[in-house]
């Protein structure tokens, strides 16, 4: 073979090159296979590499470039430390109310009670501990607490009645059971519709939900078992003068704050007209500001790496590529954010041409780097600077949903089946996306201007000579095309054995002159005898999308621009440019995803809506009353928006859970309110605005606890803690802004609103009876 050619002994593919900080490697990736743990497989990893390391060669390093399990190790100690401080928040809170140790203990023993059982269901149902489960029970510390709460404080009346801890037991669980019942259920329903959810989200929030109305259940049962057992224990009778002055001071706090409500509530009460004007300004500004605020997909997690992309021109060598590629992985490496850097170009399974390359970058420990996004914005203008190539870079995306690997994050294709008319105008669109002020990275799959050799067969002249086309086609497959002409089997591998002339040749045209063909008759003819070459341009690769000529166009958010934002840019742009009606365009991805996402949110968020009243109408046997339990659900989601909006986030998946969330814990104060007054009415025959003017003043206080206990449990959320705290935050700073601002108003709203609502329903009994009817009556104050 010698004597015929030259024999190297190299690799099957010389047209694929990889670093590891600007060293030549071999990259190995792991993936887990579906439904094992990533935590565990890397462990597992991790013990095989000393002996690996042993094995090798000398010279040979193995090195670990990227662990993913860093990440979710570090993204779930954030998350329990969130679930612990929220723990003691809520402990605290119960404790600044009653001021008393055995009372404290008491409500705060359905905290562990509640996770423990919560555990439990986890387990038989297969879930495990990650960043939805674990936010999950974060969010549960403020709910499991609220039914333990109430049943307290309810019990602690009684006994400040003068009722024997035994009878304040008995008579106050039994007072409040309806209720605690009442909050449980509806608060379980709200969930009920995202198990039926489908989707991307829907499998995401599956967890989550289930998690949550688990952790609620068990609270439930706690609180109406566990709680007035160790109630009728633990609390003793007390006599408030024999308490510290710390104590007195706090008591005469909390009863000046309750006598300042009492007399804003009779205010309230008696201008109806007004509160209910205000109420009506409320959803009207709820349902504006919804429309208008900037809507998100899911927000990336900073799990420490950053994804980059390069492309060069079409017609890029190999070894300039790999000049260019290393000239851009030195100026990354050399920023002081980033740790390691993995970088590689070539034909491979991403991509079939020479021009386009990747990076994997990896950086530094969280405390000592900023973040991905800032990172990126420094990085931006110095990788610009390296000529003939340009550097795409995006923030790795929690989940990648679908669509192409492209070299910006969202995606946006056409279709046509005219390949013409897709190439004349994909190049038109992209560059006017490029002119859209949301959007940056803008790039395009098509690669129509790649250099070809183009080989014209002679056949009449072939045919004199004796030769075929095919054997045209495979002299010329033998030449470029790496003929694997047999394998080499050894007992530890095995080696193709690869046919082609020598690299020299293959990147001159003018070399194909010197090819020859063997005729049938046993004569070498040259190539150039029987066919005509010429050269030009012509597309690299033509992708399809369902069976239709496609282009994919990429994009990146700028910053500070939201996804709705931009999809409505682009829709505007393509409306005005009038590209013909068969040219079709659609977002692909993530893009898609969120597409369909947010109809499919607005849907959930009615259901369940609807799902609570059909729950409260039962439990209540009125039409009426749940209307009133669930009037407070706009002041929660204007109070959620502007939040947000004065936070500067967006409305992402993160946002709608918490806007979910409110749905479930804003009622329960309207339910503590109306159940007290709805059984006034019925045990004691009170009339509808006394019933519910002493409604709000005895259930005052436990509104409070669990309200404040539900704001605190949530805290930690909004308070973005750690690494991965920032895409969750969304959720919390929702959950925080709708309890401050719906607390305030709900406890003038509801009373107004029972009142209206009361005589709405009587007239309807009495409907074409009665006359005209008077505004609710205002009772006089007791003092």
């Amino acid at each position: 073979m010698g004597a015929l050619g030259r024999v190297v002994d190299g690799v099957q593919n010389d047209k694929y090159a990889a670093w590891y900080n600007d060293e030549r490697t071999v990259i190995l990736a792991i993936q887990r296979q579906p439904g094992t743990n990533t935590v565990e497989l890397v462990d597992a990893i991790r013990k095989l590499l000393p002996t690996f390391r042993e094995q090798a060669p000398t010279g040979i390093k193995i090195d670990v470039m990227y662990d993913r399990s860093q990440s979710i190790r570090a993204s779930v100690a954030d998350v329990k430390f969130t679930l612990l401080l929220a723990l003691a928040l809520v402990v605290m809170v119960i404790f600044l109310f009653l001021r008393n140790v055995s009372a404290t203990l008491i409500p705060s023993l359905a905290l562990p009670m509640s996770i423990i059982g919560t555990f439990s269901v986890m387990y038989l149902l297969g879930f495990s501990l990650d960043n939805i489960s674990l936010m999950a029970l974060t969010l549960c510390v403020g709910l499991v607490v609220d039914d333990a709460i109430v049943v307290l404080e309810n019990i602690t009346r009684h006994m400040e009645m003068g009722e024997s801890p035994l009878e304040a037991t008995l008579n106050g669980t039994e007072e409040i059971g309806f209720t605690v019942l009442s909050m449980t259920l509806s608060l379980v329903a709200v969930f009920i519709p995202v198990l039926f959810m489908g989707g991307i989200l829907g499998r995401l929030l599956y967890e989550f939900a289930v998690t949550i109305m688990v952790a609620v259940l068990v609270s439930g049962f706690v609180s109406l078992t566990l709680t007035p057992l160790l109630a009728a224990h633990l609390l003793k009778p007390t006599d408030h003068a024999r308490h510290g002055r710390l104590f007195q001071t706090s008591e005469r706090l909390f009863d000046a704050w309750r006598r300042a409500y009492e007399r804003s509530l009779l205010r309230v009460l008696a201008r109806p007209r007004t509160t209910m004007a205000t109420f009506l300004l409320v959803v009207v500004a709820t349902a504006a500001m919804f429309i208008h605020t900037p809507k998100g997909f899911l927000p990336s997690d900073d799990i420490g790496q950053i994804f980059a992309f390069t492309e060069a021109a079409q017609d890029v060598s190999f070894e300039a590529m790999m000049d260019k590629q290393r000239q851009v992985a030195r100026l990354v490496q050399a920023n002081p954010n980033v740790a390691t850097v993995m970088s590689f170009i070539g034909t491979s399974g991403f991509s079939q041409t020479l021009n386009l390359g990747r990076m994997l970058i990896v950086l530094k420990p969280y405390g000592e780097r900023a973040s991905p996004e800032k990172i990126i914005q420094e990085l931006r203008p110095e990788l610009t600077e390296v000529p003939g190539i340009k550097v795409f870079l995006q923030s790795v995306p929690t989940i990648r949903i679908g669509g192409r690997l492209t070299k910006s994050l969202y995606q946006y294709t056409l279709q046509d089946a005219d390949l013409d008319e897709l190439h004349h105008w994909a190049p038109i669109l992209e560059e006017k996306l490029r002119g859209l002020p949301g959007l940056q990275d803008v790039s395009s799959d098509l690669q129509i201007r790649t250099p070809k050799v183009a080989v014209e067969i002679d056949r009449d002249k072939a045919a004199a000579l004796g030769v075929t086309p095919e054997q045209i086609e495979d002299a010329l497959y033998s030449a470029y095309g790496q003929r694997q002409v047999s394998t080499i089997y050894t007992p530890t591998n095995e080696y193709w054995v690869i046919l082609e002339v020598e690299p020299k040749f293959q990147t001159d045209p003018a070399a194909l002159a010197l090819l020859h063909v063997r005729s049938s008759k046993g004569a070498l003819v040259p190539l150039n005898a029987v066919t005509r070459l010429s050269t030009g341009v012509a597309p690299l690769t033509i992708n399809h999308q369902g069976q239709v000529p496609a282009v994919t166009l990429s994009f990146n958010l700028a910053p500070g621009v939201s996804l709705s934002t931009a999809i409505a840019e682009v829709h505007a742009m393509q409306e005005k440019l009038g590209v013909p009606e068969t040219l079709l365009g659609s977002f692909q991805g993530a893009a898609q995803a969120f597409q369909s996402s947010l109809a499919g949110m607005g849907i959930l968020l009615l259901m369940a809506v609807f799902v609570i009243y059909i729950v409260l109408g039962i439990l209540y046997e009125s039409t009426i009353h749940p209307l009133t339990i669930l009037s407070g659900l706009p002041t929660a989601g204007l109070g959620a928006l502007v939040t947000l909006a004065i936070f500067g986030r967006e409305l992402d998946m993160y946002g709608y859970v918490g806007i979910i969330m409110l749905v479930g814990i804003v009622k329960k104060n309207a339910i503590m309110m109306v159940d007290f007054a709805v059984e006034a009415r019925r045990t004691h025959g009170k009339a509808p605005g006394e019933a519910i003017y002493e409604a709000c003043l005895v259930r005052f206080r436990p509104i409070m606890m669990t309200t404040m206990a539900a704001l605190l449990g949530t805290l930690p959320i909004a308070l973005a803690f750690g690494a991965s705290g920032a895409s969750r935050q969304s959720l919390g700073l929702a959950v925080v802004g709708g309890l401050l601002f719906s607390q305030f108003l709900t406890l003038y709203f509801t009373p107004v609103i029972y009142l209206y609502l009361d005589r709405f329903s009587e007239w309807l009994k009495h409907l074409g009876k009665a006359g005209k009817g008077r505004d609710p009556v205002v009772p006089s104050s007791p003092d």
